[in-house]
């Protein structure tokens, strides 16, 4: 089992904590963070609003349609024929959410937790993308303006299912994922920086999982991790998770600061827009960051 540093967002004064945040997001591109602002009470009656969703007829559903390319409703399919999930693009614009709260004519206590925590989520995710440019030495890095998504996960485990796979092995194709996981349920797996295997990341209550994705390595020049991860099926209990990603600059083009680049440090990857990089990866099945490697200079 991997045990992940733990970064306490009210501490970063701490050049210590910088320094662990770091290390943390170039070797393993994963960890936890604390005190992020998301009250314990907040997160269970998220939790509650999902199930509520997830109980929805099948025809209901299927009326959360795509934004961009892959950001709505998504059934079980052969590949990932246990998991299930609802997309929200963007999180961060209230219009937006009551569109996908009236679309599947959710009530109206379930709209207002889904805006609260939408609201405190998009704060924490923006709080840590600076702090993890500051710890590089970026500092006045702006990502309030990036857009995020939603994706509210179901995992349908029962008894037959155990030992299985929840989803298959990918990376996340945006810069960084601030992650509620299933307090009951474990299962999620991620690669390990030392070897080809993959190493159980339980569940800790009170802390938010952060995973970094393809655009951080990209435009961080290659220093950050973008973390490989599946799911397991581990016991026959439904399992729920809640993911906010911040995905790329407003404009869509990935590309390292200049500050990131020198004799000694080359630009590894070329320019790219986000959104063509989204559909190489689904035109191509690259979907564990190997995508990544036709773009290299």
């Amino acid at each position: 089992m991997a045990t992940l540093p733990v970064i306490d967002l009210a501490d970063f004064s701490d050049e210590n904590q910088r320094k662990k945040l770091l290390e943390a997001a170039c070797h393993w591109g994963c960890f936890r963070v604390i005190n992020h602002g998301i009250s314990g009470a907040l997160q269970s009656e998220m939790k509650a609003a999902v199930k509520a969703l997830f109980d929805l007829p099948d025809d209901v559903k299927r009326r959360n349609s795509d934004v961009i390319h892959g950001s709505g409703y998504m059934g079980p399919t052969p590949k990932n024929p246990l998991y299930e999930s609802f997309g929200l693009y963007d999180a961060a614009s209230p219009s937006d959410i009551d569109s996908f709260c009236s679309t599947l004519e959710a009530p109206d206590h379930v709209r207002e937790t889904i805006k609260r925590y939408a609201e405190k989520f998009q704060e924490a995710i923006v709080d840590i993308a600076a702090k993890l440019a500051e710890s590089m030495g970026l500092k006045d890095q702006n990502f309030s303006d990036w857009p995020c998504q939603f994706r509210i996960n179901k995992y349908n485990f029962c008894q037959d299912s155990v030992g299985s796979s929840g989803v298959q092995i990918h990376t996340d194709s945006g810069f960084l994922t601030l992650l509620q996981e299933d307090e009951c349920v474990g299962g999620l797996e991620i690669s390990d920086p030392g070897s080809d295997s993959y190493v159980a990341v339980d569940p800790l209550p009170g802390s938010l999982l952060v995973n970094l994705g393809d655009v951080a390595k990209a435009w961080s020049n290659g220093v950050l991790r973008n973390v490989r991860h599946r799911v397991e099926c581990k016991a026959s209990i439904p399992r729920f998770s809640i993911a906010h990603f911040l995905l790329a600059p407003k404009d869509d083009k990935v590309e390292a600061p200049e500050a990131l680049v020198d004799s000694d440090h080359p630009r590894m990857y070329k320019s790219f827009i986000y959104d063509d990089y989204r559909k190489l990866r689904l035109s191509t099945g690259l979907r564990a960051g190997e995508a990544l490697s036709q773009l290299l200079m």
